[in-house]
């Protein structure tokens, strides 16, 4: 299995449960792997035929700075299934951190696993 991986993409959006939370932006973070065959791409060395990655990545800044999510388990379902519906990836890993989240810790957050 080959996989591309992704990693400490920050995106500004607003995300939680609280007022404040509703008015304001906070940085969330999030960390990909991407199972895809890269043999056709390595073989032509064409962007054609590669994953986009960055493509993959203007799509998560989309989902996450466009909308409004209370939880980050809907806001990682989302992207999760607009990565498998869009793009040519099988499987995927994908870990949202909200740093800073809960008082005296650095990090919070989850990691989904989906298969398309």
């Amino acid at each position: 299995m080959d996989k591309i991986f992704l990693t400490k993409l920050e995106v500004e959006t607003v995300i939680g449960i609280w007022e404040w939370e509703k008015r304001l932006p906070q940085k969330v973070v999030f960390d990909l792997e991407l199972s895809t065959d890269i043999k056709k791409a390595a073989s032509s060395d064409s962007i054609n035929d590669a994953l986009d990655y960055k493509a993959v990545s203007k799509r998560i800044k989309a989902i996450a700075s466009e909308n409004q999510f209370e939880l980050i388990e809907t806001l990682a379902e989302t992207i999760a299934q607009a990565i498998l519906d869009e793009f040519e990836v099988n499987w995927l890993k994908l870990k949202v951190s909200k740093p800073f989240a809960i008082r005296d810790s650095k990090n919070v957050g989850l990691i989904i696993e989906r298969t398309k």
